[in-house]
């Protein structure tokens, strides 16, 4: 089985994820999703995108959304030269 080693900087650096919800969600619950960016979209969907540490941070902001009772519709890593070159269009 081939393993793939993280440089120590690659292992430092937060991976950016686009998380997708139904519904719409106003931009002061941006401290509660830990400063996600929060982007209503027109198609009556919010994504929420930004750095996350690591994969317990992550579990954490998904346990949120399901705490809120938000549906969840997808969780899209996001490479880093990626999220700085692109942008979402929905």
């Amino acid at each position: 089985m081939a393993h793939e080693f993280k440089t120590q900087t690659e292992a430092n650096k937060a991976m950016v994820y686009h998380i997708t919800i139904k519904g719409h969600l106003d931009s002061q619950w941006s401290g509660w999703f830990d400063g996600l960016a929060i982007s209503p979209l027109e198609n009556g969907e919010t994504l929420l995108s930004g750095p996350v540490v690591d994969q317990a941070a992550l579990y954490g902001l998904l346990r949120k959304v399901r705490d809120m009772g938000l549906p969840l519709l997808s969780v899209h890593y996001v490479s880093s030269s990626e999220s700085e070159t692109s942008q979402v269009n929905r």
